[in-house]
């Protein structure tokens, strides 16, 4: 018999025969005929691996031949299976024998893959007969399933089936029923029953609708190039587009490098005026550990159009997002130093038309930094960033040169002192950045460009308020309220040139200002009876004050303005003009089984509340929900107005049985118009999981509707047109 490397080793049972040896542990009568056996009533014959028992059995002692009749029962006990039979022939020296009208178990392995139905029922079979031989099973005539018997859900029939256990499973011209319906036919279906498993082969059609592309028909191919390399191929037929091409390269180069390229292409053969003419999107992460502590890391999201993303993408998060972002870098970090050399291309569409796109672009960049460091035993600290790069920035208003070589130096020393349970913490920074292109008169030019500015930054840190209160039952035992003061002052000067910055990123943001900022932190801490502590409720205010409205000149009336000093303020930009005061911003947060996060700027400018995002999750029982609105009312220079709501909610899970429910919906209040619906039911039983889910499109260009079904079998795989990454669970 040849030996299978990925048979499992069973350690030796308890009083078990020695290996090579078979003794008869039961039979009411034995009957010797030289080495010849008839045994009857209550048979059992044992080896060091299996068990045979029956209601008569003729054995021969030299050969090992055994040849049993009623109520057999055979059980491997290093493989797992059993098998029962209305007689049998079997050699116990040879491991090998026949079995008829046979019906059996073998173990599943339950691959704890996201996405994949699983089950602890074991893998059921029947068949005319079956031998097994060199360690194979070969069932005829016969079926096999995972769902429990006699009315399975679902089974896999055909003239054979070949088994190596936890090796593979093989079914020869076979049909795959769902009840007594044949779903469909297949030549041959191959099921890899290894721990990891990896072999080519085609992977399983579908079909389906849409509204927009037509009626769809997929196909793949899984190419297992060797252990370390893998490459997928997948194509979907859409009749009033085309073929939409899908190739996803993994590899494991060595122990510390890997990679995975994704690909999309849509060919252009659209015959429907209101469907782009094709595009692509190319993905692909990968990662290195080098010698010396080096360390290679890079994201490529290269879209041929965002037309192409908005109309393609079955997410409703994918179909939005207007930006793509690109980024590799070699980088290495020692003591309190670290070094980046960075290559970097990042694209905001502005709106589906072809060229609306701002570009940006470092080719490359390099960047030296020092983490804070104490000078001896002072309470002082030492730290900088460095940086050199070759920029670019390309958009239908400007494009500067391929190359714009940008040099910024910026060492920071800061202090910390305590004193009557106040915290201060003065630090000052010098920016020293040079650009040998800039804006004169609106127009991107050749003349070299410095920006030295002076940065003085004072954090007050004032003494917290605290005081304990008995809590209520539902919140635990005690509850500690916490009162958070910190004021701000910072003051920067010497960027008389903002307006003649070319703006790449954050660093070209930085502006003149003399300002400060006040923050006040609400706390609620609660503590539970065994001591565990939760931040239940939080309430956070910002504001800040401006002593130079104009921030040196870099504010303009009338346009949208971004600096430094408000950017990540709030999440809304709200510099339109000259301003003395910021919007007061408010983040409020409860956690508990229902989370609560509500943040809103009132401006006292406008005396109004000009943005409000509120977002509410439940988890209670089997139910989930959450919703969540965001509001935007102020100077449509700045942004749109907007009111859009989103809604999800679930019932069940993945792998519950019975019926689990899902819907999601994003409805626009300014339009009154529901932009994305959702719903979808799944019915599992204890085998399998049937899904339907309806989806609907209906922003920008895209005007969709779709029905899309899946078929999931426990522990093997799951088929259809919804895909795992677009399904609720």
């Amino acid at each position: 018999m040849s030996p299978n490397p990925n048979q499992k080793v069973a350690p030796p049972r308890e009083g078990a025969p020695g290996p090579g040896d078979a003794e008869i542990i039961t039979a009411n009568e034995q009957d010797h005929e030289g080495p010849l056996i008839h045994l009857r009533g209550f048979v059992r014959i044992e080896t060091a691996t299996m068990s045979l028992t029956a209601d008569e059995v003729d054995y021969d002692q030299d050969t090992g031949e055994a040849s049993a009749r009623g109520h057999v029962h055979y059980e491997n006990y290093v493989s797992g299976e059993k098998l029962f039979c209305d007689h049998a022939n079997y050699n116990t020296q040879e491991e090998t024998g026949q079995f008829y009208e046979v019906s059996g178990t073998a173990p599943s392995r339950i691959e704890a893959r996201p996405g994949l139905l699983t089950t602890t029922n074991p893998f059921y079979f029947q068949g005319k007969w079956a031998e097994r031989k060199e360690g194979h099973y070969i069932i005829y005539n016969g079926f096999i399933t995972d769902c429990d018997l006699p009315n399975p859900w679902w089974r896999l029939q055909g003239p054979k089936f070949d088994i190596l256990p936890r090796d593979h499973a093989i079914a020869h011209s076979s049909w795959f029923y769902v009840r007594k319906i044949p779903l469909f036919y297949a030549p041959a279906l191959y099921k890899s029953l290894k721990k990891e498993p990896r072999r080519s082969g085609f992977l399983t059609p579908n079909i389906g609708h849409s509204s927009l592309r037509g009626m769809m028909a997929g196909f793949g191919y899984f190419w297992a190039i060797n252990r370390s390399y893998d490459l997928t191929y997948r194509a979907q037929y859409f009749s009033s587009v085309g073929i939409n091409n899908v190739l996803d390269f993994r590899g494991k180069v060595n122990e510390t490098t890997d990679f995975n390229l994704t690909a999309y292409a849509l060919s252009d053969h659209s015959s429907n005026p209101s469907v782009s003419r094709g595009g692509y999107l190319i993905l692909f992460d990968g990662k290195s550990q080098l010698p010396e502590g080096w360390e290679a890391r890079g994201h490529l999201d290269i879209l041929s159009s965002f037309l192409y993303r908005q109309e393609f993408s079955e997410s409703i998060n994918e179909a939005i997002f207007s930006e793509t972002h690109s980024v590799g870098f070699l980088t290495k970090h020692w003591s309190d130093y670290g070094i980046n050399f960075v290559a970097e291309r990042n694209v905001n569409y502005q709106t589906t038309t072809p060229g609306d796109q701002i570009l940006l672009r470092k080719l490359p960049e390099f960047q030296f930094t020092r983490r804070e460091h104490a000078f001896n035993s002072w309470p002082v600290y030492f730290s900088f960033e460095a940086s050199d790069g070759l920029e670019h920035r390309s958009q239908p208003q400007f494009q500067t040169r391929q190359f714009v070589d940008r040099t910024n130096f910026a060492p920071r020393v800061t202090a910390a002192f305590h004193w009557l349970d106040m915290d201060f913490v003065p630090s000052f920074t010098l920016h020293e950045t040079f650009y040998d292109s800039s804006f004169v008169n609106g127009q991107v030019t050749g003349n070299n460009l410095w920006r030295n500015a002076r940065d003085f930054n004072f954090d007050w840190v004032l003494p917290s308020l605290a005081r304990v209160f008995d809590a209520p039952s539902w919140m635990g035992d005690k509850v500690k309220h916490v009162i958070e003061p910190r004021i701000s002052y910072r003051y920067v000067t010497g960027i008389d040139n903002f307006n003649n910055i070319i703006r790449f990123d954050q660093t070209d943001i930085l502006s003149n200002t003399n300002e400060v900022a006040f923050s006040l932190t609400n706390r609620l801490l609660a503590k539970d009876k065994n001591g565990n502590i939760s931040d239940v409720l939080s309430w956070q205010l910002l504001y800040k004050r401006f002593f130079d409205p104009t921030f040196g000149g870099a504010v303009i009336a009338g346009q949208r303005n971004v600096v430094e000093s408000v950017a990540d303020m709030t999440g809304f930009t709200f510099l339109d003009g000259p301003r003395h005061q910021s919007p007061i911003a408010s983040v409020l947060r409860y956690q508990s089984r229902i989370g609560i996060e509500w943040r809103t700027d009132y401006d006292p400018v406008q005396r109004r509340f000009v943005n409000s995002t509120v977002n509410v999750d439940a988890h209670i029982g089997k139910w989930s929900a959450s919703i969540g609105n965001t509001a935007i009312r102020t100077d449509p220079v700045l942004a749109p107005n907007s009111n859009q709501m989103r809604f999800s909610a679930t019932y069940g899970n993945q792998s519950r049985r019975g019926w689990n429910y899902g819907a999601s919906a994003f409805y626009d209040y300014r339009i009154g118009k529901l932009e994305y619906t959702l719903v979808q039911a799944t019915y599992n039983t204890d085998c399998c999981g049937i899904s339907a889910q309806y989806r609907r499109f209906s922003f920008g260009t895209r005007n969709e509707t779709q029905y899309l079904v899946s078929f999931a079998v426990s522990n093997i795989a799951t088929f259809g047109t919804l895909k795992r990454q677009e399904r609720i669970f």
